[in-house]
């Protein structure tokens, strides 16, 4: 540590801190649970199969690290997983027969429709409709703010993009 000057947090400032660390902890830890118990998949994965969802089944694996603000190590070891379990299909991009290409499997869409609506009633009963509207939007917009001041110094800069 230097010798610069540390711009502490106030009491306000780091008990908004505290519960955005313990908030978020528990609401990722809660949803993850919930799939594993009831789908056997990770939140993760379920982020995985909605992204492709989104993208007409299909991805590069590099957008989709991307897209996930994850390492594409990260990715591809959760893609390997599910292509073992016959959610997603991997083969080389049609387009330069260089990049990989995640695919959506029918199984994995299938899971996917079945798991969709108990995830959203999670997100709404232990996020949503615990805010009043303009403090959900509030919080959009500052993790918005991090995200884009996080990534412009990534050096993946599509990152926001997809």
């Amino acid at each position: 540590m230097g010798d610069e000057a540390i711009d502490w947090l106030d009491e306000e400032q780091q008990r908004s801190w505290r519960a955005l660390v313990m908030g978020t902890t528990l609401l990722f830890d809660r949803l993850d649970n919930d799939l594993r118990r009831e789908f056997d998949i990770s939140l993760v994965e379920y982020e995985i199969l909605v992204r492709l969802s989104e993208r007409d089944g299909q991805m590069r694996m590099a957008q989709l690290a991307d897209a996930l603000a994850h390492s594409r190590s990260r990715v591809t070891h959760t893609v390997t997983r599910m292509e073992r379990s016959g959610l997603v299909e991997r083969s080389t991009s049609p387009e330069d027969g260089r990049g990989i290409v995640a695919a959506l499997t029918d199984k994995g869409q299938d899971l996917l429709v079945r798991a969709a609506p108990s995830h959203v009633n999670g997100v709404r009963a232990h996020l949503v409709d615990l805010a009043p509207d303009e403090d959900l939007a509030a919080v959009g917009r500052v993790m918005d703010a991090v995200s884009d001041h996080l990534v412009a110094a990534h050096p993946e800069m599509e990152m926001r993009q997809l």
